[in-house]
């Protein structure tokens, strides 16, 4: 009797990716001038990066003629060369012999908490000296 072995299935399950279609096709833009900076601005990222062909879907005579227009709309200040963007890091650590800084909670912070008061009517500061009981 003949050994029996399964079929391998295919792992994209047989569809083809529908390719992406290029904005410059949709509004059939025939050149590509660096002045018009809303239409450039829609092949740029966030970050003022130029996007790849596989996203924005041009071929490679559009991508190229859309890389020296953004090229060229910065040079001539239209297009920011990148953007900031602020994010929140932690404090540097990860030296020879470096602890990483970690705050210490409420809770362990100690028992004597100074606080300003309210200034008196010679204008001088007193500061007030607060026990907490534990």
């Amino acid at each position: 009797m003949p050994k029996m072995t399964r079929r391998a299935k295919p792992r994209d399950g047989g569809k083809k990716p529908k390719k992406k279609t290029s904005i410059l096709f949709q509004e059939r833009v025939t050149y590509v001038d660096y002045k018009d900076v809303n239409l450039l601005q829609r092949f740029v990222s966030d970050r003022s990066k130029i996007r790849a062909r596989r996203v924005s879907g041009n071929d490679v005579q559009q991508q190229r003629e859309v890389a020296i227009a953004v090229k060229n709309a910065r040079e001539m200040a239209l297009l920011p060369y990148t953007k900031r963007v602020a994010t929140q890091r932690g404090p540097r650590g990860g030296g020879r012999g470096e602890q990483p800084f970690e705050p210490t909670p409420a809770a362990e912070t100690p028992a004597a908490e100074e606080t300003a008061a309210e200034t008196p009517e010679n204008g001088a500061e007193e500061l007030v000296v607060e026990e907490s009981e534990a």
